[in-house]
């Protein structure tokens, strides 16, 4: 399938489809598992052939019923609830958007969001998300070959703040911290405990403490919830964006000119360039909004 026309139009849909999701996931309480079904849908990724990653193709019945995603078939659910209102929009931009709003309106940070990534129906082979009974070597084959690093493979570990594992879904159960509704980093606060009675660690847990190298960033965003929330937002990014090139649309808005974009308490000063995509983005949506004085 074709990407999508990325124009105002789009861009305005895409704000309306972000505030409906955030009412959906708050109203559901359904943040852990939109989180879950974004990542897996982008965790498909193999750099060196160029397929699979954000592509929507999750909600596929063959894909869906990969043992890995047991259970989101309920997010994926979820989320025609809100398609139905919005069909302009791709399934691949709906659920790393899904994914997105459900760590900012948790109390995590506010993740840059360029649209325009197209759909497929092709599905990749089962095996290319990571297996919780595995160490540290797995993790790393899986997340190298999606292109992604060590600082990257221990910054997402920390997106299992939120949510819990559940027996039907993952042989496991339980959740990774205190508050699993709550985006923060507890996760690697719980993790450098001897014991955390009543919480979940799982074996690919576990690998980020006994590997040295990953354990460096584990204290690090144990200590510095800043840190962490930094460079969270960036490896979520990259892993939302993994094959993906912004439209060409995007890339014109970018080289016309620079802005200062405003969301929520996060200022951007964007310079000319595809970097500031984003930005861009949201700046376009706001003047069209103004302009059509439709508030």
């Amino acid at each position: 399938m074709g990407a999508p026309l990325v124009d105002a139009e789009y861009l305005t849909e895409i704000e309306r489809a972000r505030r409906d999701l955030r009412a959906l996931i708050s109203s559901k309480q359904c943040a852990p598992i939109m989180l879950r079904l974004a990542w897996h849908d982008a965790g498909t990724y193999d750099a060196k052939t160029n397929t699979g990653g954000p592509n929507g193709s999750i909600r596929n019945k063959q894909e869906l019923n990969h043992s890995s995603n047991n259970g989101l078939s309920i997010a994926v659910d979820l989320c025609e609830v809100v398609k139905a209102k919005h069909p302009k929009i791709t399934y691949a931009d709906l659920y790393q958007l899904a994914g997105a709003v459900a760590v900012e309106i948790t109390g995590g940070p506010v993740i840059d969001f360029v649209p325009g990534r197209k759909d497929s129906v092709e599905s990749p082979e089962e095996g290319r998300l990571p297996d919780a009974k595995q160490g540290a070597s797995h993790l790393r084959v899986i997340f190298y070959r999606m292109g992604l690093s060590d600082k990257d493979i221990v910054a997402l570990s920390g997106g299992h703040t939120l949510g819990r594992a559940h027996p039907e879904r993952s042989g496991f159960e339980g959740p990774w911290t205190i508050d699993p509704l709550k985006f923060d980093n507890s996760y690697f606060v719980e993790l450098l405990k001897d014991e955390s009675k009543g919480l979940l660690k799982l074996p690919t847990d576990k690998a980020l403490v006994e590997d040295p190298v990953f354990c460096r960033y584990v204290q690090l965003y144990a200590k510095d919830e800043e840190a962490f929330f930094r460079d969270y937002a960036k490896s979520h990014k990259k892993l939302s964006e993994l094959g993906f090139t912004p439209p060409s649309s995007i890339k014109k808005m970018a080289s016309r000119s620079s802005w200062v974009h405003r969301n929520g308490a996060t200022l951007v000063i964007s310079a000319v360039g595809i970097a500031v995509a984003a930005a861009v983005m949201a700046f376009s949506y706001f003047y069209e909004f103004n302009r059509r004085g439709s508030q």
